[in-house]
């Protein structure tokens, strides 16, 4: 397999003398415990063991956490321990862990020197390999004492991984990336132009709905009737009337030219005759085929001009209306506008703007423009008089998701920061307006650090102070390590070896 880079943080263990529960007993030499942590694509490995000693066995708790969404225990598999030095070796393998995500290896070097420890992963999911180089096997454990590592500072806090394994928990190394400066603003989502249509009353005359399922949300498809508009009981322009009126106009202009068409053949009627029939013939069939074309028993019929979803019903049943008044708003709901109100003060940074994340207030979840689909319309060239704002619009599909008319948080994104370090918003944990982010420095070893803050997209926020390149941070269940090590002590480890 593949070696992959690894990032190996080296602690020593701040708790000693931890009892032996191994297949193979490890006398206690007064060493205390090491403690690395290595990172392959799949996995995490934090293993704690005592100095290796020529001749003495060294029992390994070797911690294996699967990365994911949520970092959680190795519960199945075999794992095999390899110290290689040169051409020779020594292992041991485990099928199974001791405890969830935690195996017990031992090993008994037979030489000193430098050599490398390997620990082989097979589950039915998936196979791993992770290396340490540069081990030291000691002649002697008064050679392996002189060589012991400076105390833990007392900054830091201990979070076990039997903690982590129980609750959501992630962590990831901050790196130096592409990042913008952000300019936030408010606004609201709005339909298209051109994607809604109002569907409007075509005569006077009382409500009534086409169907007891027409609401407000409900699919209409083109052509579909909505309405009708009974006008029989009117005095005056009455549409039952109306439409007989038209109808008989029609055939009276109907047969007239007819029989001038006939006529005019023989000049019986002359062409000024047959010219006026023709012109009241097509005025009467206008009229008729008008009136008639959404005609029924009941009265007029009003249908749905696009395929979409009822926005709005502006009218009740048995409301009378009037010819050209609103009934209702059909929507297709394809595209739609974001719209932000900006301050002046970010006028001139306007013309870099290209893209934008924004935030709902309903469920508070962030969209990109981007993979909406989304482009920059248009941004205001003068200000709106009423509030003395910029407005910026934006132009995105519509998944399905996102109301038209809700209020958004809009965070655009402006010029670019070539190297910027940048961590999730999920990181932060904020005390009394001050923000701060946990710095895993091991793998059951935290700092708590104070962090001062760039801009923020919604989902990343750049770090300007608190953190460096590739140090790795707490993105998921920061408040759950807060409260674990708000106390101040340090819990019970647990850990044998």
């Amino acid at each position: 397999m593949k070696k992959i880079g690894y990032v190996i943080m080296i602690t020593l263990a701040a708790l000693m003398g931890c009892g032996g529960n191994s297949s193979t007993d490890a006398p206690d030499n007064g060493l205390a415990s090491l403690s690395y942590t290595l990172y392959t694509d799949k996995t995490e490995l934090f293993v704690e063991f005592k100095p290796l000693v020529m001749g003495t066995t060294s029992t390994f708790a070797a911690h294996f956490t699967k990365l994911g969404e949520n970092f959680t225990a190795l519960n199945e598999g075999t794992v095999t321990v390899s110290l290689i030095m040169g051409e020779k070796g020594v292992r041991h393998t485990e099928e199974s862990p001791a405890s969830p995500g935690i195996y017990r290896l031992a090993l008994k070097p037979s030489a000193a020197g430098k050599g490398r420890l390997v620990f082989d992963i097979k589950t039915k999911d998936y196979t791993d390999k992770i290396v340490m180089d540069d081990v030291t096997v000691y002649a002697t454990a008064e050679a392996a004492m002189a060589e012991a590592q400076p105390e833990p500072s007392s900054n830091t806090l201990s979070y076990l991984k039997e903690q982590a394994w129980k609750v959501e928990f992630a962590n990831a190394p901050v790196y130096a990336q592409p990042f913008h400066e952000v300019i936030k603003a408010s606004g609201e989502i709005l339909s298209a132009p051109g994607d809604e249509v109002i569907v409007t009353a075509n005569a006077n005359g009382a409500v009534s709905f086409s169907d007891n399922k027409l609401t407000v949300g409900a699919m209409v498809s083109n052509g579909q009737s909505l309405f009708v508009l009974s006008g029989s009981t009117n005095v005056t322009d009455n549409t039952e009337s109306r439409y007989k009126e038209a109808k008989v106009n029609y055939e009276k202009a109907k047969a007239d030219y007819e029989r001038a068409t006939a006529l005019v053949k023989d000049k019986i009627v002359s062409e000024k005759d047959y010219l006026s029939a023709k012109a009241a013939y097509e005025n009467a069939e206008i009229a008729y085929s008008t009136l008639s074309k959404n005609y029924s028993v009941r009265g007029q019929r009003i249908n749905a001009p696009i395929r979409g979803y009822l926005k709005n019903i502006l009218v009740s049943e048995g409301q009378y209306v009037t010819a050209g008044q609103p009934l209702a708003t059909v929507s297709q709901n394809q595209k739609l506008r974001l719209k932000a109100e900006v301050s002046q003060r970010y006028y001139s940074k306007l013309a870099s703007v290209k893209s934008a994340n924004f935030k709902t207030v309903y469920d508070g979840k962030v969209y990109d423009t981007q993979s909406l689909n989304g482009k920059l319309v248009s941004y205001g060239k003068n200000v709106n008089h009423e509030d003395h704002l910029i407005p910026v619009v934006f132009e995105i599909d519509n998944r399905g998701e996102i109301i038209p008319g809700s209020l958004v948080e809009i965070f655009m994104r402006s010029n670019t920061i070539a190297n910027a370090l940048v961590i999730p918003i999920s990181a932060l944990v904020e005390e009394q307006g001050t923000f701060y982010v946990y710095v895993q420095t091991a793998g059951e070893s935290f700092e708590k650090r104070e962090l001062k803050l760039g801009g923020n997209d919604g989902q990343y926020v750049q770090i300007l102070s608190g953190v460096s390149n590739g140090e790795r941070i707490v993105t998921k269940g920061s408040y759950q390590v807060k409260l674990a090590t708000m106390s101040g002590a340090v819990p019970a480890h647990g850990h044998e070896h």
